[in-house]
């Protein structure tokens, strides 16, 4: 990317992002989600330190916190409020503490961690014990007034447990329960519902009506101490912590001190794999330094701290670029778009494709190559792209045009009527023969370890196989013949195919790749077939009387099977009637 194109990109992100931030923090609505937002802002801070004569003042890189709504008090912060760097991955968290350490060489430092809460920034004042006043993050130096809500939290004290002068912030956020309370209620009285827990937070603290905001069950844990008359400052974050359990403040009792940043990696990875199970949100975790004198020295950046981090599990969603748009071929000749993607981390990989589904999803999404996308892994597993960012169209895009014929074999395609799928019809197609093959030996069939994708089509290129059962009569100078394939990997991969023969019903069933037959259908089909020929044992069949057995069975015997309907039960009985 060349000085102006990147000004032009950094110009669009810009708008973009201010128009969410906008949304997200003053109207407390969602567009798009939270990790998308970060995923924008990840790219303009890399154009940035690329082209770092187009940063500007205005750029949401260089600013903390967000507009005020305009429909409370503005109320300037005792203690300007900064935002905090983020890191994404156990590699950047252990290059923060190396900056760290050879900041302060000599220092002897511990290390916090503190799940982060997904919910709305709050700053309390207490005078003389007193609860006097409740502020938002707003722009971070001055916030909103929302005392009058945040005081019906019944887990913030109105009165401490000593007479003093403190300020103090933290997270209100909800209960998972309690959101879904919520949204039955504005189901039921017809309004919009919240997208996230975090949202319906922010929206009951800035109710104008504070009974709306008490009948909504918010909580409140503090980790962040502001000028105060205590005699006895906390000379650590972790005495933080525990003089706010001791004055009566709420505060998250999930911390961790660490000596080693190996431990903080570890404790990162255990809450992103728990985190789900969580009666609460949370996006990840704040890292600190612990020691009060060293994070004085180390002091701020611009904008962030230089002793603390917010680590953010791996996300969700991502943006990146659509690069290419292209068509595979399966193993059922169904024919699927595919988006070529600008390489993203998103849900614990990276990931450079991720489908489109088919002709009319593609249309609908309206995806074009060039586009900005958004991205998320289906079940956490297949990549697949969720939505096109318009806003960033820069007029350049181009419109994919669906082939007419297969683009593996060049043979005629169909879409019969009522489906979304269109299909390749040539039964000799290559790339439905791969296809069936890598099906085959996968891990959930055959499971033939070392029986790569790539192997698979040497084999198939050569002649070596034409059927599945070919592989069984693979010899070494089969496996030799082909490159990269030397004495031990070729003995290697005889073994795994041996070992495959001891296979179960069902996962045979599942390999011979009958449409609409997946592995839970298989294992319906496999139970079906030991209580009729097997006395209601885990029979072993002989190969030659089950395939006997699957070929005579009768469109009303499936039909009556548990999960099956008429087109999979219809599929079943097709396949086995080619003789």
């Amino acid at each position: 990317m060349n000085r102006s194109e990147a000004r032009s990109r950094i110009e669009s992100l810009k708008t973009e992002i201010k128009r969410l931030n906008y949304q997200y923090f003053t109207l407390d609505r969602n567009e798009f989600s939270e990790e998308v937002r970060d995923s924008l802002k990840k790219e303009l801070v890399r154009l940035e330190s690329e082209f770092p004569g187009l940063v500007t003042p205005d750029s949401p890189t260089q600013r903390v916190g967000s507009a005020l709504s305009g429909r409370f008090k503005k109320v300037a912060h005792i203690t300007p409020k900064k935002s905090l760097a983020d890191v994404f991955s156990s590699e950047e968290i252990v290059e923060w503490s190396e900056r760290v350490t050879k900041f302060l060489p000599n220092e002897k430092m511990t290390f916090i961690a503190e799940p982060k809460m997904d919910g709305l920034n709050i700053t309390v004042h207490y005078e003389k014990g007193k609860l006097i006043r409740a502020l938002t993050r707003g722009n971070g130096v001055e916030g909103e007034d929302v005392t009058h809500t945040v005081r019906t939290i019944e887990s913030l004290p109105l009165e401490l447990e000593m007479p003093i002068g403190l300020e103090a912030s933290g997270e209100v956020f909800l209960s998972k329960e309690s959101f879904e309370h919520i949204n039955l209620e504005q189901e039921k009285n017809e309004k919009p519902l919240f997208a996230n827990p975090r949202n319906a937070a922010a929206g009951s603290v800035r109710q104008l009506d504070p009974a709306v905001s008490a009948s909504r069950n918010l909580n409140i844990f503090f980790y962040e101490l502001g000028r105060n008359t205590l005699k006895d400052l906390p000379s650590t974050q972790e005495q933080v912590l525990k003089t706010f359990h001791a004055l009566g403040l709420p505060i998250n009792p999930t911390y961790k001190v660490f000596s080693s940043i190996d431990d903080v990696v570890k404790f990162c990875g255990e809450w992103g794999a728990k985190r789900e199970k969580l009666a609460f949100e949370i996006d990840g975790i704040v890292l600190k330094i612990n020691e009060k004198s060293a994070q004085e020295k180390l002091g701020f950046t611009a904008k962030t701290p230089r002793w603390a981090v917010a680590y953010k599990f791996a996300p969700k969603q991502a943006t990146t670029h659509v690069l290419d748009i292209i068509v595979q071929v399966g193993r059922t000749g169904a024919l699927t778009p595919v988006a070529v993607l600008d390489p993203v981390f998103v849900a614990g990989s990276t990931v450079s494709r991720a489908t489109l589904h088919n002709e009319d999803d593609l249309e609908r999404k309206d995806v074009r190559v060039g586009d900005t996308v958004v991205i998320q892994k289906a079940g956490d597993v297949i990549p697949e792209v969720v939505e096109v960012m318009k806003n960033l169209r820069t007029g350049v895009e181009k419109k994919f045009h669906f082939p007419k014929k297969c683009p593996a074999c060049g043979g005629a395609v169909e879409k019969p009527e009522g489906e979304a799928i269109t299909r390749c019809v040539n039964s000799g197609c290559f790339a439905q023969e791969r296809e069936h093959f890598i099906h085959f030996v996968s891990k959930h069939a055959f499971d033939i370890e070392g029986l790569g994708e790539k192997v698979v089509s040497g084999l198939v290129e050569e002649g070596f196989v034409s059927d599945p059962a070919d592989i069984f009569s693979l010899t070494s100078d089969d496996f030799l013949s082909l490159p990269l394939f030397k004495e031990k990997r070729t003995s290697n991969l005889l073994s795994s195919i041996e070992k495959s023969k001891d296979v179960t019903l069902s996962r045979f069933i599942f390999a011979l790749g009958i449409r609409h037959i997946g592995e839970e259908i298989s294992q319906s089909l496999a139970r079906y077939f030991t209580d009729h020929y097997g006395n209601g044992r885990s029979a072993s069949f002989e190969m030659g009387k089950l395939i006997e057995l699957m070929s005579h069975v009768k469109f009303e015997d499936l039909d009556n099977i548990d999960g099956f309907g008429g087109k999979v039960a219809q599929s079943v009985v097709e396949w086995f009637s080619h003789k």
